[in-house]
């Protein structure tokens, strides 16, 4: 008797404490149903307050100003004889290399250098004016034959010709990284009241490039006995100023050229000769070949394992400017050292 009256006891508890815990768990998903009214009423008030066009300047209207310059060559060509000679730049065509064998390169260095366009033999390179061709700057050539599909521009980041710039990229360039300011623009009527704000971007013009880096190598070949130089690349080079807008704090490449596929456009554009127009002018192609420019070595693998720029070793520019001539000066006696007189 007392055995059977222990097993109801126990069944009896068993059922109470089933019912209390889904009591228990009735009540949570009552709560839990009353709450989430709230909870959404809330978040569409939060999402009521913060609209998804907001603008941080207020009621005032945006204007983007219109790009000023840039690498726009609209140049039309001449529908009839542009002077009283025919010009036959169109069909020239730049001379093969000389084969090099490795194995009779008894001498190699590797050069960058630099071209100011402001120095006065240099200026040639900042001729402007238009020709059937298009526009004569250095720069602008470059810019053309790389938009027309003829050449490829290359990563400035690396000089070593490995990364092709898409369009946009190319384009990215140009615009001087497509920085844009937002500028307030105030009533005439009352000054401390804001109009409306414009949007200027920075648009790099033509004449803003003052420097070109080129990239080459000197090579003695044995068996010709005699100095060769090979332009590698050439770089148009953006300045950076300070603050005050006119000190230069240094330069950056905009973009990379492999100077081969370059020679065969260069040999269609003819460099401008301040003294004689009317003389056979060379072409670019020509003035490359032949060092007729001014430049400063800015970096060489001569005596740089390190392989650093002399301005990170040298912080004194006028002591980099000798430091660069003293290695031109180390190529030079190489060559003329091999001779005896």
């Amino acid at each position: 008797m007392k055995k059977t009256y222990l097993k109801l006891v126990v069944l009896l508890a068993v059922f109470l404490g089933t019912v209390a815990s889904a009591d228990a768990q009735r009540g949570r998903t009552r709560r839990a149903n009353t709450q989430k009214p709230d909870t959404a009423q809330k978040q569409q008030v939060v999402n009521s307050q913060a609209p998804t066009n907001y603008n941080p300047y207020g009621n005032a209207r945006i204007e983007v100003a219109p790009a000023v310059g840039g690498f726009n060559d609209s140049t039309k060509p001449s529908l009839r004889q542009d002077g009283p000679f025919e010009k036959p730049i169109n069909n020239r065509t730049p001379l093969p290399y000389e084969n090099l064998r490795a194995d009779d390169a008894l001498f190699s260095e590797r050069v960058w250098r630099e071209i100011d366009t402001r120095e006065k033999i240099n200026q040639v390179f900042r001729f402007k004016a238009e020709d059937d061709n298009g526009d004569q700057r250095f720069v602008s050539i470059i810019v053309k034959a790389i938009k027309e599909g003829k050449v490829t521009a290359f990563n400035p980041d690396d000089d070593r010709f490995t990364t092709p710039l898409d369009s946009a990229s190319f384009q990215k360039a140009l615009n001087g990284g497509n920085k844009c300011d937002t500028l307030p623009v105030y009533d005439l009527k009352d000054p401390t009241k804001i109009d409306h704000y414009t949007v200027t971007c920075n648009t790099l013009n033509p004449d803003d490039v003052l420097k070109f880096r080129i990239k080459e190598d000197w090579v003695f070949d044995r068996e010709s006995s005699r100095m060769f130089v090979r332009i590698i690349g050439i770089a148009p080079l953006k300045i950076i100023y300070g603050v005050d807008g006119k000190t230069e704090r240094g330069s950056t490449p905009l973009f990379w050229v492999y100077y081969p596929d370059m020679r065969p456009i260069f040999a269609r554009y003819e460099v401008y000769n301040p003294k004689n127009m009317g003389q056979s002018r060379m072409t670019w192609e020509e003035l490359l070949e032949s060092r007729m420019f001014s430049s400063y070595i800015v970096k060489s693998t001569m005596d740089n394992p390190q392989n650093k720029f002399i301005r990170n070793y040298i912080k004194d520019p006028i002591l980099a400017l000798l430091e660069g001539d003293n290695i031109k000066e180390k190529i030079f006696n190489y060559e003329q050292d091999l001779w005896s007189y």
